[in-house]
C-alpha cells in the first residue's frame, strides 16, 4: 500500500466522531417532522443506524485497527461508511415519501446493505485483527439480516435503479468492486469467473449459507451443489478449502444434500483433496465422514483408486480429529472384506483381525490366505501382533479343516520373523502342535511341514522357547528327519538344530547328538553345491558340536577328505565369511599339538590362505572368522616347534597378529597375544644363535635393527622380537582398556621380556611403555588369579631395581597389602616377596 493510500484511509478513519452522531439525530428529527406514526421496519431502520453510529465510532478510533496494514478492513469499514452516508441521505430525501408498501421495500434494501457492509467489515478482520465488540456487531448483523430478508429483494443494483442514484457516480462506482451477497449472481460468478472474483462470490455464499439464507428450493434450482464440485475439481488450494466447507455446511442443515453429493464423480473429486495439503484433506474427510450414512458412498468411495490409502495416511497422521475421522471413515468401510484386505494391504490392520476373529469360515480363510502372502515390514508384524492376530490364527491353525490349517499356518509363517509374536506364539502353546505335525506321517498334513519347519526355526532361536525344544530329545528328532525332507525343510531344521544347540544349558543335547553320530550324519551337506543354505547350517552344527569334543574325539569322526573339503570352504572366493569362520572354527578344535593334522594342513598349504584373509580384513569382517583364524594360529606357533615358527614368520604371521591386537575382538586379542606369546618366547635363543653366526660370519640382515632388550640386531622374522613388531603398546593397552578376558594372555607375553638373562633391560623397557600401574590396576580388577599372579610375578622383576621400587612402590603397596590380607592363598608367597622388597615385611615372615 503506497503513502499516499494510507494518509487516505487514516483521514477518513480519523473524521470527527461528532459528524455520525450529529448526522443521526438530525435523520430521527427529520423524519419525525414528516410523520409522528413510524411503521415498525421505519422503528427498525432507525434503531439499527443508531448501533452502527456507535459501532463506527468505535471501528474508526480502534487503535489496533488503525495500525494494521491490512487494506481490506479499512476498505470494509470505509465502505460500512458510505452505506450509513447513504441511509442517512435517503431517510432525508424526498423520495422516502411514498406509499407504506414501496417504502417497507426501501427500508429492506437499506438494512440489506448495511448488514452487508457490516459483514464484510467482520469478514475481513478475521484472522488479521481481533475487533472489539464483535460479538455484539455480528448480533446486529444477524438481526438486520432476518428484517431485510422477508421480501429477499435483489441486492445486485444498477446504478441506474438504485435508490441512490442522487449520489455523485464516483462513489457509485467505489461500489462496484464490493463483495455482493445476491443468490443468483453468486452462484453466476461461481460458474464462470476468474479467479479472483470467484474467492469473493465463495466467501459471499458461505456467508449466505451460514446465515441460514439459502433455501432448499435455491440450492436445487441453482444446481448449486454441482457447480461447486465442479469448481471444486479445478480451483486453487485455498478456494477449495472454502468449497468444502460450504457443502458440509449445507450437509449439516439437510441430509438431502448427501444423495447429490454421493455421485460417484463428486466422490472421486473429493478423494483427490484427501491426497493434498493439510487442511484440505482434513476438511475433505470430515465430509466424507458425513456422507458416509449413505450406502452408496461406502460402496463407492472404496473403489476409488488411492482412497483406501489416504485414509491410513490421514489415519496415521498428527492432527487427532482428522484422524478420528478417517478411522470412522475406515471402519464403515471395513464391511467389505476387499476394503478390509486393501486396508491391511495399506497397514491398517483392525479389519482384518476383525474378519479373523469373528467372520465367517471363508472370511477367516480369505483374510489368513491374504495374509500370508502380504510384503510385511517388520513394523506391519509388529502391529498385527498388537492387534490381536495371532490367537485366532493358532485357533484356526488347531481347531480348522485343512484349508484352515494351511492358510493360517502360511500366515503366522509370515508373522513369525517378529520376535514380539513369535513370544505370543510360545505362549499359545503352539510349540506341542508343531512337534507332533512335524513327525507325523499323515499325507494329507505332509504339505503342512515346510512352514512348521520354518515357525519352529523362528521359535528355537528365542529364550522364552528353551525349556519346550531342549527337553523330550526335539534335536534328536529333527536330526532324524534330515535325509527324510525335502531341501527346504532341511534349511529350516539347520537353522532350529542350530539355534537349540547353541543355548548353554544344552549341553546335554549336543553330547546326545554326538554320541548318536550328528557329525557324521551332517558331513555330507559339507559337499552341497546347489543350497549353499544347507552347506552352511551343516557347517555351522558340526562347529558347534566339534566345541565340545575333547582329544582324538573330531579326529574319529573327520578323515583327510574331510579336512580338505573345510580347506576348500576356507579358500573359495565364492563362500562367505559366515562359511569360513564355521569352516576355520572346526579346523582350530583338532588338537594343537597332532603332528599328522599340522602337516595335513602344511600339504593344504592352509597358513597363507589365513594371513592373507587376516591381512585383507575390514572393520566389517565378521569378528567369528578373526577370532577362529586366531585359534587355528596358535598351532602354528608352538614354541617346540622352531622350524613352523620361522615359517610362519616368514608368511606375515607376526604382522597378522599385530594387526588382530589393534582391531579383533577382545577374544581374538587374547588369542593373538597368546601366539606371539609363544614366538617371544624363541627370541632369546634366536639372539645367541644368530649373534654367534653373525661373529663367524656375515654380517645382520640389512632389515635388523639393534633391540634394547635383547641387547642385538632383532626383527619380526629373525628373531621373533616383539619389541620390533610393535607389538608391546598393544599389549599394554589390552590392560588399560575395561575388558579382562585378554589379560592372562598379554600379560603372559609381556613376561617374555623378563627372561632370566634379560631381566633388567626387559624391566626398563615396560617401565618406558607405562606398563607399572596397569599391572598394579589388574591387581585390584583382575577376574583371573592367573592374571593377577603374571602381573606379580612381573612387578616382583621390576621392582628389583631401586629406582622403579622409589617410584611406583608406593601406589603398589595398599593394593599389595590387601592381597595379603585377603587374597587368594596362592598368591601369599609372591605377595610376600614384593611386600619384602618395598621393606614393609621382614624376609623371615610366616608369609613365605
Amino acid at each position: 500500500m503506497s503513502v499516499k493510500e494510507k494518509t487516505l484511509i487514516r483521514e477518513v478513519l480519523s473524521s470527527d466522531q461528532q459528524s455520525i452522531t450529529t448526522t443521526t439525530d438530525d435523520t430521527m428529527c427529520s423524519s419525525q417532522g414528516r410523520d409522528s406514526e413510524y411503521s415498525s421496519a421505519q422503528e427498525q431502520l432507525l434503531e439499527f443506524m443508531e448501533k452502527l453510529s456507535s459501532i463506527l465510532t468505535e471501528l474508526k478510533n480502534d487503535k489496533r485497527v488503525i495500525m494494521t496494514n491490512s487494506t481490506p478492513i479499512q476498505k470494509a469499514i470505509e465502505s460500512l461508511e458510505v452505506d450509513f452516508k447513504r441511509a442517512e441521505a435517503l431517510l432525508k430525501s424526498s423520495q422516502f415519501s411514498l406509499a407504506h408498501d414501496e417504502q417497507h421495500i426501501q427500508v429492506q434494501v437499506i438494512v440489506q446493505n448495511l448488514a452487508r457492509a457490516l459483514g464484510l467489515v467482520l469478514f475481513a478482520s478475521h484472522d488479521v485483527v481481533e475487533i472489539t465488540n464483535k460479538v455484539e456487531i455480528e448480533t446486529l448483523r444477524k438481526d438486520m439480516m432476518k428484517m431485510s430478508s422477508v421480501n429477499k429483494p435483489s441486492l445486485i443494483m444498477s446504478s441506474d435503479e438504485s435508490e441512490f442514484s442522487s449520489y455523485d457516480r464516483e462513489i457509485v462506482e467505489e461500489e462496484d468492486d464490493r463483495i455482493t451477497l445476491d443468490v443468483d449472481d453468486v452462484v453466476v460468478q461461481i460458474k464462470y469467473s476468474d479467479e479472483k472474483i470467484l474467492k469473493r462470490a465463495l466467501n459471499g455464499l458461505n456467508t449466505l449459507v451460514l446465515d441460514g439464507m439459502i433455501t432448499k428450493e435455491t440450492v436445487h434450482h441453482e444446481d448449486m451443489i454441482p457447480v461447486l464440485f465442479n469448481r471444486l475439481s479445478s480451483s486453487k488450494a485455498d478456494h477449495r478449502l472454502i468449497i468444502l466447507r460450504i457443502l458440509k455446511a449445507l450437509v449439516a442443515q439437510d441430509d438431502e444434500y448427501k444423495e447429490k453429493m454421493a455421485e460417484m464423480g463428486n466422490l472421486s473429486i473429493l478423494v483427490k483433496s484427501l491426497g493434498r495439503d493439510f487442511e484440505e484433506q482434513k476438511e475433505a474427510v470430515g465430509l466424507l465422514v458425513s456422507l458416509s450414512d449413505v450406502a452408496a458412498v461406502n460402496r463407492r468411495v472404496g473403489r476409488i483408486q488411492g482412497c483406501i490409502v489416504m485414509l491410513v495416511a490421514i489415519f496415521n497422521g498428527d492432527d487427532q480429529m482428522a484422524s478420528h475421522d478417517a478411522a470412522n471413515l475406515l471402519n464403515s468401510l471395513s464391511g467389505n472384506t476387499q476394503y478390509a484386505l486393501h486396508m491391511a494391504e495399506a497397514g491398517y490392520f483392525k479389519p482384518l483381525v476383525h474378519y479373523l476373529n469373528q467372520g465367517s469360515d471363508m472370511s477367516k480363510i480369505l483374510m489368513a490366505t491374504a495374509l500370508s502372502r502380504m510384503e510385511l515390514t517388520e513394523q506391519n508384524r509388529a502391529s498385527l501382533g498388537q492387534d490381536g492376530a495371532i490367537e485366532p490364527l493358532v485357533k484356526m491353525f488347531t481347531t480348522g479343516n485343512l484349508e484352515a490349517k494351511q492358510s493360517s499356518l502360511n500366515a503366522l509363517h509370515n508373522l513369525s520373523t517378529s520376535k514380539a509374536n513369535v513370544q505370543c506364539l510360545i505362549r499359545s502353546g503352539i510349540v506341542a502342535t508343531l512337534l507332533q505335525l512335524l513327525f507325523s506321517v499323515t499325507s494329507v498334513l505332509m504339505t503342512l511341514r515346510e512352514p512348521a519347519s520354518a515357525i519352529l526355526a523362528k521359535i528355537a532361536a528365542q529364550p522364552e522357547a528353551g525349556i519346550v525344544l531342549v527337553k523330550h530329545d526335539v534335536a534328536q528328532q529333527m536330526l532324524s528327519l534330515l535325509n527324510l525332507t525335502s531341501p527346504v525343510i532341511q534349511c529350516h531344521l539347520l537353522e532350529a538344530l542350530n539355534a537349540i544347540t547353541a543355548r548353554p544349558n544344552a549341553s546335554r543335547v549336543r553330547r546326545k547328538m554326538k554320541e548318536n553320530g550328528a557329525v557324521r550324519l551332517l558331513l555330507p551337506f559339507l559337499t552341497e553345491s546347489r543350497n549353499t543354505k544347507i552347506r552352511n547350517g551343516a557347517l555351522h552344527l558340526i562347529y558347534v558340536l566339534s566345541n565340545d569334543m575333547q582329544g582324538g574325539e573330531l579326529m574319529e569322526q573327520l578323515e583327510e577328505m574331510h579336512l580338505n573339503i573345510l580347506i576348500n570352504v576356507v579358500s573359495s572366493s565364492s563362500t562367505t565369511d559366515d562359511e569360513k569362520a564355521a569352516a576355520i572354527g572346526i579346523l582350530s578344535n583338532f588338537p594343537v599339538n597332532n603332528k599328522n593334522v599340522t602337516d595335513m594342513f602344511m600339504r593344504a598349504n592352509l597358513l597363507p590362505i589365513l594371513v592373507s584373509i587376516l591381512m585383507s580384513s575390514t572393520p566389517t569382517t565378521s569378528w567369528l572368522l578373526a577370532e577362529n583364524i586366531a585359534a587355528i594360529l596358535i598351532r602354528f606357533t608352538l614354541p617346540s616347534d622352531k622350524k613352523l615358527q620361522q615359517f610362519s614368520a616368514d608368511n606375515g604371521v607376526i604382522n597378522a597378529l599385530v594387526k588382530l591386537l589393534t582391531c579383533g575382538s577382545i577374544v581374538a586379542k587374547s588369542r593373538a597375544a597368546t601366539s606371539l606369546a609363544q614366538l617371544s618366547q624363541n627370541s632369546f635363543v634366536l639372539r645367541k644363535s644368530r649373534k654367534s653366526r653373525w661373529f663367524s660370519c656375515a654380517p645382520p640382515h640389512p632389515t635388523d635393527g639393534f633391540c634394547s632388550v635383547h641387547d642385538c640386531h632383532c626383527s619380526t622374522r629373525s628373531t621373533f622380537c616383539l619389541v620390533k613388531a610393535g607389538a608391546v603398546p598393544l599389549l599394554v593397552e589390552i590392560l588399560q582398556g575395561n575388558e579382562r578376558e585378554a589379560d592372562e594372555a598379554a600379560l603372559t607375553c609381556l613376561a617374555t621380556l623378563l627372561q632370566d638373562e634379560i631381566w633388567e633391560n626387559g624391566s626398563n623397557f615396560l617401565v618406558k611403555m607405562s606398563c607399572v600401574q596397569p599391572l598394579i590396576k589388574n591387581l585390584e580388577e583382575g577376574i583371573s588369579l592367573k592374571a593377577q599372579d603374571r602381573s606379580l610375578w612381573i612387578l616382583e622383576r621390576i621392582f628389583r631395581v631401586e629406582a622403579y621400587r622409589v617410584e611406583y612402590g608406593e601406589s603398589a603397596q595398599v593394593v599389595l597389602i590387601d592381597l595379603a590380607q585377603n587374597g587368594d592363598s596362592l598368591l601369599k608367597s609372591t605377595v610376600a616377596k614384593l611386600l619384602a622388597q618395598l621393606e614393609l615385611l621382614q624376609p623371615q615372615s610366616s608369609y613365605f
